[in-house]
């Protein structure tokens, strides 16, 4: 056996798998590229590794200071006795804001069975040959909270409309002139401190006065809500619009004075364009002082939004109102961070954007 093992010709791999790998078409390019792939992967996730500290830590803190906030809320509340019962604590916040989110969707079911009958009675109506008492209504609903929530929104939006439209431009004119800006100068300074609830009489008797249709465009508290939210936060955007605007350089100036650009060129191709960053600043201090002042110009003016709403589950007096108030309360504050969330992020695109 061995002999016959020695006498037999040593066996040799054919070398086909690997000359058929060898002579592939872009096999070095695909290995290439594969192997700067797996480069590229490695240094993303090694900069990943390195930044992780950084995002736990920015992501921790804060996840670990609303945690303690939240331990202390609810240890605390049980221990602070109110006419109507003890603080809620943050479980007892939280079901009311279920149960709200819950009347919300019963009230829309109500508002879609409300329009569906009458349809149905009206193609019946139509069916029988009786066009004339085809009716329709609109659903009448009392508002809920989302529905204030909008309600509110819409407010803020008008009145920060109204007064941007004003201060941009009284800003940009005391900006450009000296003169100007002496002469407004002390009425700004006079007014701006004002409380909203100084301003709501004058307000209401005026719009009062104005306004004295049956059936207006806009409902008469509504508008009453936006022009005290107007009065109160255009003063940030008109100081911040006319220090912008008096910082410019005098040499882009005196270039337009060259180039012998009118009025109106060298407002839009000099002075808006150098101004950008300041005006959004003015404005999203504005946005924030128009919400807060919101709530309490609804609560005077009974305008049916967020303010309303506290004001009416303050008169209520149930055992479930403190509840519902701090719920409203959160909320208030959470769409008053995102409103500056939103100029924020518009005020960094108009800095990074804006040329001369």
């Amino acid at each position: 056996m061995a002999t016959a093992f020695a006498n037999s010709e040593p066996f040799e791999q054919t070398p086909t798998a690997t000359l058929a790998i060898e002579e592939t078409p872009g096999f070095e390019e695909a290995a290439s590229a594969e192997m700067g792939q797996t480069k590229e992967a490695g240094t993303i996730a090694s900069a990943i590794v390195a930044k992780l500290p950084t995002l736990l830590g920015s992501l921790i803190a804060p996840v670990l200071g609303i945690l303690g906030f939240l331990a202390l809320w609810a240890a605390l509340a049980p221990q602070v006795d109110t006419s109507l019962g003890a603080l809620p604590g943050p479980a007892a916040v939280g079901e009311q804001g279920v149960a709200l989110y819950e009347e919300w969707s019963a009230a829309k079911d109500l508002e879609a069975q409300f329009y569906a009958d009458q349809d149905a009675r009206n193609e019946a109506a139509i069916a029988a040959g009786n066009p004339g008492a085809v009716q329709d209504f609109e659903y009448a609903g009392p508002p809920t909270f989302l529905d204030q929530i909008v309600t509110s929104l819409q407010t803020v939006a008008l009145g920060f409309f109204l007064a941007t439209i004003a201060a941009v431009p009284i800003g940009l004119l005391a900006g450009l002139s000296p003169v100007f800006n002496a002469a407004i100068n002390p009425l700004v300074q006079i007014m701006k401190p004002v409380s909203p609830l100084a301003w709501l009489p004058i307000v209401t008797m005026v719009i009062s006065a104005l306004i004295t249709s049956a059936d207006p465009l806009l409902p008469k508290a509504f508008v009453i809500s936006a022009l005290v939210v107007m009065l109160c936060s255009l003063w940030p955007t008109l100081i911040n619009t006319a220090v912008g605007t008096s910082s410019i350089d005098k040499d882009l100036l005196n270039v337009g004075r060259v180039l012998k650009l009118g009025f109106f060129a060298k407002l839009t191709k000099l002075v808006l364009p150098a101004s950008l960053p300041y005006i959004f600043t003015g404005m999203r201090l504005s946005l924030g002082v128009g919400w807060m002042v919101l709530i309490a110009a609804e609560m005077l003016a009974q305008n049916p939004g967020l303010g309303k709403f506290v004001w009416d589950e303050f008169q209520n007096g149930s055992s479930q109102s403190l509840a519902r108030i701090m719920f409203a309360v959160i909320v208030i504050g959470l769409i008053g961070f995102l409103l500056d969330r939103l100029m924020m992020a518009l005020q960094s695109l108009a800095s990074k954007n804006h040329t001369v």
